[in-house]
């Protein structure tokens, strides 16, 4: 998959593709399907998003919210066989462009599209000013196609990030899943800890949640993807994703044990699956408590797995 950050240097096998724009933040089911609809003969399948996410430009100062960092999304629209992904600086610039100007000088001029497909719901442009009818307006004006994708509905409602985040705040990583349709994954660098995993028989891989939506707090049966490094591969686990009130962190992070593992993953990439939630954290009196625990976090992590 090819990344364009720039609309306006843009190699010409990138024109002409077949796009779904959004923010595609989680890309769930929803996402999925505008992105299916995008599909061409004799044109590459591309995404239109932008980063940093809209809302963290306008409301800096407002809680994390996303489900998936640049990384994440980029890997999992590989997955779905995007071939070109413009992933657009939003910035002062690019926000006070108006939707007329969006669609002529990002979409038609500088990307050069042949086909766009947003949903229902989409809004572009200052003060989202336009509306998906519109982009068929200026589609037409300009020479590429639209398709307006409807929203998609769940047993639950219709299937948004929103009622993902909602899921996972509520612990429930599977009615997350079945509006996601994969796990919801945190991925990012393992970082240098302060070891007690190891001293306790228990090493674990260190993640940062900086920018994301946090799930419920406490433990998970994870599966693991390492995507670099000499370990690369799939793996199975047990996760602790908080602050470890029995060492007082202040933030919380996600703290990995992959079963049957042995090796070092400091600064390797891990993209961790969430599948089900154990328990929430606890307090321990003593460290032989906190591994009676683990040992018992690490049995159940195996049972829920071996369901999956």
């Amino acid at each position: 998959m090819r990344i364009v950050r720039d609309h306006q240097y843009v190699r010409p096998e990138e024109r002409g593709a077949s796009v779904a724009i959004g923010n595609f933040d989680g890309v769930h089911r929803g996402h999925a399907h505008v992105i299916g609809l995008a599909r061409r003969a004799g044109a590459p399948l591309g995404v239109v998003t932008f980063e940093p996410h809209p809302r963290q430009f306008f409301a800096p100062e407002a809680p994390p919210f996303r489900l998936m960092n640049a990384e994440a999304r980029a890997h999992r629209l590989e997955k779905l066989g995007v071939e070109v992904l413009a992933e657009l600086p939003f910035g002062a610039v690019l926000s006070g462009l108006s939707a007329e100007d969006f669609a002529r000088e990002v979409l038609s001029e500088g990307l050069g599209v042949s086909h766009v497909v947003v949903g229902a719901d989409f809004r572009f442009g200052k003060g989202r000013q336009g509306t998906a009818e519109m982009l068929a307006g200026f589609g037409r004006a300009m020479g590429f196609d639209v398709t307006v994708a409807p929203l998609l509905e769940a047993a639950a409602g219709a299937v948004s990030s929103t009622a993902i985040r909602n899921a996972l705040s509520a612990g429930d990583p599977r009615g997350a899943a079945e509006m996601l349709g994969h796990w919801h994954r945190i991925e990012g660098r393992v970082l240098h800890g302060e070891k007690r995993g190891r001293r306790l028989g228990y090493p674990t891989a260190n993640m940062e949640l900086e920018g994301l939506h946090v799930p419920r707090l406490g433990v998970y049966a994870v599966l693991v993807d390492v995507l670099t490094g000499p370990h690369a591969g799939s793996y199975r686990g047990v996760a602790n994703l908080g602050i470890r009130p029995m060492f007082q962190r202040e933030t919380p992070n996600l703290e990995t044990f992959l079963f049957d593992f042995k090796g070092d993953l400091y600064e390797q990439h891990l993209s961790v699956g969430l599948v089900a939630f154990l328990r929430p954290e606890m307090r321990f009196d003593t460290l032989e408590a906190l591994v009676v625990q683990m040992d018992a976090d690490s049995a159940a992590a195996r049972a829920a797995l071996a369901r999956t």
